[in-house]
């Protein structure tokens, strides 16, 4: 039992540990600030491993310790700042249904969607209105997975950045067993088979082995966009984002600049995957020259957490209180309890599903975009690690691996 002095301290340091309340409006938020990002502690490790993945999201991190910061109001980019950026105001998706493909469960989902919409001035999106749906990886609403505070962080930041970028869209929840690769590909499976979805995004990935050429056929689904992100550990590769069956989206770093005619800048986020593909053959419509086999990424959008979206999220290990709130910005409770900032290309993915849905175009592979440019925003500056200045890892004009293409002008690029 802890002694009265350590007691007192501990007291102490929570009152002023506490959470900073950052006051917004629903149409415009400014991101915070702060030294570093933590990542979102799925149940597989960041490390990759053979035929496990690991979410893709990363949180702003708390100046007081080494867990999320977590705020009592909204923060970051909301619905306002996603579609001035990216021109998709005034768009609709007509009831198309964007599916997300997560592992565990997230008990809290549907609740904290209600919360960040109701927030952010969006209508309610639920299961007794028909435009949101929670099921396991088979189809059924029941049993559940095991629940995991890590995943469910990630499918608030899935269902939050759907909601924030296509605000009519209807939601598919679609929950694997496992951060494995079976279970995965069968919701990927159950997710194309629902009627009503056109675009499913996979904000997870894990490294090329051996078995990946024979899952690509689980995100072969002709008339549905697969959106896959590309990483967010810097330049390499990982899968699902290399297949030539998925969109595989980079990340950008996302700046409002009162200087320019479109009103934001761009830069290449340094965390952004990209590179060539060991396994993966190059499709026949990518024509860059630095890879013999599969270049990542095609496209981009917003991923920085430092430019990120502002999620809500509630499914912790210590409950509501202030000493809960406490302990998660130390790093030393799971989860998250109210507002988070966050990003990784776990952001960009369902950012880009929900254009190709507001679109409504019948695509296959991530084809569209290079035959469609003009409906892109081309990045040409910034970084994501060292592969000797070329394109692979450099933004530029035109092609290169940290953003691909460029970024959503509108719809007309998908």
């Amino acid at each position: 039992m802890a002694s009265p002095r350590l007691f007192r301290s501990l007291v102490v340091l929570s009152l002023l540990a506490a959470p900073l309340t950052v006051a917004t409006s629903t149409a415009e938020a400014t991101p915070l600030q702060s030294g570093g990002v933590v990542n979102f502690g799925c149940a597989t490790s960041g490390k990759m491993q053979s035929g496990k993945m690991h979410c893709l999201g990363k949180a702003v991190r708390s100046p007081n310790g080494n867990g999320p910061l977590v705020v009592s109001t909204p923060v970051g980019y909301g619905p306002a700042e996603i579609q001035a950026a990216y021109n998709l105001g005034g768009l609709h998706a007509n009831g198309r249904t964007v599916a997300i493909v997560d592992a565990q469960d997230a008990p809290t989902a549907e609740a904290d969607l209600a919360k960040f919409r109701s927030a952010r001035g969006l209508s309610p999106c639920t299961t007794a209105n028909g435009c949101f749906k929670k099921v396991n990886q088979n189809g059924a609403a029941s049993p559940l997975p095991a629940p995991d505070y890590g995943w469910a962080e990630e499918i608030s930041l899935d269902l939050d950045a759907v909601s924030a970028t296509c605000p009519d869209c209807h939601i598919l929840l679609v929950e694997a067993n496992s951060p494995d690769t079976d279970p995965l590909m069968t919701a990927v499976d159950t997710a194309a088979a629902t009627p009503g979805v056109v675009a499913i995004s996979n904000s997870y990935g894990g490294s090329e082995d051996s078995t990946i050429l024979a899952a690509d056929a689980h995100l072969n689904h002709p008339g549905i966009a697969v959106t896959a992100s590309s990483g967010d550990s810097g330049y390499g590769v990982s899968w699902p984002a290399s297949s030539p069956y998925v969109t595989a989206v980079g990340g950008t770093t996302l700046k409002k600049a009162t200087t320019t005619p479109r009103g934001w800048t761009e830069t290449a986020w340094s965390g952004s995957g990209s590179g060539c593909s060991t396994l993966e053959a190059k499709p026949a419509w990518q024509h860059d020259t630095g890879c013999a086999k599969r270049t990542v990424a095609d496209v981009s959008a917003v991923a920085d957490p430092a430019t990120g979206l502002g999620v809500y999220d509630t499914y912790n290990s210590c409950g509501t209180s202030s000493w809960c709130d406490f302990l998660l910005s130390l790093g030393l409770a799971q989860g998250a309890d109210g507002w988070v900032q966050v990003g990784g290309t776990s952001l960009s993915s369902p950012v880009i599903a929900s254009v190709y849905a507001l679109a409504g175009n019948a695509v296959t592979s991530g084809s569209y975009p290079y035959a469609h440019t003009s409906g892109l925003y081309d990045v040409t500056s910034g970084s994501n690690g060292s592969c000797g200045g070329s394109y692979l890892c450099t933004a530029g004009a035109g092609y290169d691996g940290p953003t691909g293409l460029g970024t959503p002008n509108g719809t007309s690029g998908f």
